[in-house]
């Protein structure tokens, strides 16, 4: 991913993205996407460091690899400490565990499960 930097009006780093994953887009459509992607990172109520634990904790969650990459760097940049990173790795863990949890319940209403007497699992189909 091809990345250059400014600094914006607020004294932030603002990162002007070229990557090569956005080649197919055309001009509008990843120009409206790039202006969002600076908006969420603009001066707001979170400040930097935090934006990029959440950006990472969502990375995880959501499998995207160059994103957990830059959101990292950036973190660190950002005084993130490695204790820091590592509990929002264990939270983005947690969250995902959680959601396998959840869905399992679906499984158990798809297949009852029982025991017989003799300790025998039988499943009876919805």
């Amino acid at each position: 991913m091809a990345e250059s930097k400014t600094v914006g009006d607020d004294g932030r780093d603002v990162v002007n993205v070229n990557p090569k994953s956005y080649a197919l887009l055309d001009e509008d459509t990843k120009g409206l996407y790039l202006n969002f992607y600076r908006h969420t990172y603009a001066k707001g109520v979170l400040d930097r460091k935090t934006m990029e634990l959440v950006a990472i904790g969502a990375a995880l969650v959501s499998g995207c690899q160059h994103c957990l990459e830059g959101h990292l760097k950036k973190a660190i940049k950002s005084g993130a400490t490695r204790a820091e990173i590592s509990e929002t790795i264990a939270i983005a863990l947690g969250v995902s565990a959680a959601t396998i949890v959840d869905r399992s319940d679906i499984a158990s209403e798809n297949l009852k499960m029982w025991k017989d007497a003799e300790g025998k699992l039988h499943y009876d189909e919805k």
